[in-house]
């Protein structure tokens, strides 16, 4: 069916200006400042935009739905997380892949793929994590790069013994990364660094989830930033640096940028308005806020919000990783070592940059559509199909009402988790109709949508 936004905001990250939007099939066909519906075909769509702001769909660049993390798995799966992603105005996603230490990358990518076709309702990609890198592992990367797509993997410097890699071998991907034009995305810590504070922490009866942030302060973030960046330097490699939480990390990128580095940063929307204080809550209730990199001290909402502004951060991401707090979580009540790190935030991502960056006054609309969908598009090759709204663009389009007020709630969530790690705190704005490739797939909070009707996303 053919779709016309009319009287709308039209917001990208390089335009602002009163137009209407027309689709038809998948892509966007015309924009013009009035488009008159009469000569269009009787069974267009047409929706009033008027008072609201008319984005490209939201891309999050970083998001875990099946994972399999410290003896659990997250509690969406693809059909959840990707409504909840959708009614949120995330219209494209790229899930983390996270394979074991034996495990092969072609199966595991077959396993992932095989989930999001049965289950995804968003447009989806997926970053393949390297945690074995043998010869078989290389050739089978060579294989996903030449013929499955795959444009992108991820390496931690972090979790010693299940998810680390070796710098042998990650200079080794790092030479192939370069050679076959891909990008390294990466966690950056010290795992070594890490490991030890735990086990001194737990040694000395300091086990709440309280301690997880000491055991993993920002000098190990910095450490970890730095050795990737140098690394890159030695190989000439592409890097984008996940989840960054704090100003003195996005600063040593920054510096490797100008020494000649090709590195791009992302933050993650619980670091950007959550802080320390949040996972030193009474009665085991800060585990819901374990993650890692940990929530820091409030001043880094400054230092992150200031480096978006300066476009020195370019994407924000959500990290999302869906534990329950009721049988997941309190597997940790005797170490916050056994607590599975993550917090829900795809369906709540957009609103909260627009109440706590736009509304605020720390970044601008078009500033939060570059970092909120076109950075991602441009870095991981899916521009300008998406995280645009130009003619031959697909037609993900978020009719957006700035004026909408309500705090959130666990219970207005789709995904499957059971608490809301921002309950309560103020939103303004919300996604009132949300389509995917000319389709409208969200109204006021619901899914309205088929099932499973995501693709993945051709990536160059």
């Amino acid at each position: 069916m053919p779709l016309l936004i009319k009287n709308g905001r039209v917001i990208t990250s390089t335009e602002d200006r009163m137009a209407d939007v027309y689709a038809e099939g998948e892509t966007i066909t015309r924009i013009e400042d009035t488009i008159d519906p009469s000569g269009l075909p009787d069974d267009t769509e047409i929706i009033d935009a008027k008072g609201r702001y008319v984005f490209p769909g939201f891309i999050d660049p970083h998001v875990h739905i099946h994972l399999p993390f410290m003896g659990t798995n997250a509690i969406d799966d693809h059909a959840s997380a990707t409504k909840a992603a959708l009614v949120g105005g995330t219209t494209s996603i790229i899930e983390m892949i996270c394979p074991g230490p034996d495990d092969e990358p072609a199966a595991a990518f077959k396993e992932w793929k095989d989930l999001a076709e049965a289950g995804a309702c968003c447009d989806w990609s997926f970053h393949l994590s390297v945690v074995r890198f043998d010869e078989l592992a290389e050739r089978q990367v060579r294989d996903l790069v030449a013929n499955h797509g795959v444009r992108s993997f991820k390496i931690f410097l972090a979790y010693k013994g299940a998810l680390d890699i070796s710098d042998e071998n990650l200079f080794r991907l790092m030479q192939l990364a370069k050679e076959l034009d891909i990008i390294i995305t990466a966690h950056c810590e010290n795992a070594e660094a890490v490991n030890a504070m735990q086990e001194k922490l737990i040694s000395e009866g300091r086990t709440g989830p309280e301690w997880h942030e000491p055991s993993r302060p920002r000098s190990v973030e910095l450490d970890g930033v730095n050795h990737l960046c140098t690394f890159a330097e030695l190989t000439g490699a592409r890097i984008y640096i996940v989840h960054t939480s704090c100003g003195a990390a996005v600063e040593r990128a920054m510096t490797a940028r100008k020494a000649g580095v090709d590195v791009t940063v992302e933050a993650v929307i619980p670091h950007l308005v959550l802080d320390s204080s949040w996972a030193e809550r009474p009665d085991f209730e800060g585990a819901k806020y374990v993650m890692s990199p940990p929530l820091r001290d409030p001043e880094e909402h400054d230092n992150l919000w200031e480096a978006l502004s300066d476009r020195h951060v370019a994407t924000i991401g959500t990290d999302h990783a869906p534990f329950n707090f009721k049988g997941q979580k309190d597997m940790g009540r005797d170490a916050f070592t056994k607590i599975p790190n993550g917090i829900p935030s795809i369906q709540e991502r957009v609103d909260l940059v627009h109440t706590y960056g736009v509304c605020a006054g720390r970044i601008d609309l078009q500033t939060m559509v570059d970092s909120c969908s076109t950075q991602a598009a441009r870095t991981f090759g899916m521009y300008p199909r998406k995280g645009e709204i130009a003619v031959g663009s697909d037609a993900d389009l978020v009719i957006y009402d700035p004026s909408y007020e309500s705090p959130f709630c666990e219970s207005d969530s789709l995904s499957k988790v059971d608490y809301c790690g921002y309950e309560g705190m103020e939103r303004r704005g919300r996604a009132e109709v949300v389509t995917l490739r000319g389709q409208v797939v969200a109204r006021d909070g619901r899914y309205v949508g088929p099932e499973s009707a995501g693709c993945q996303i051709p990536r160059t």
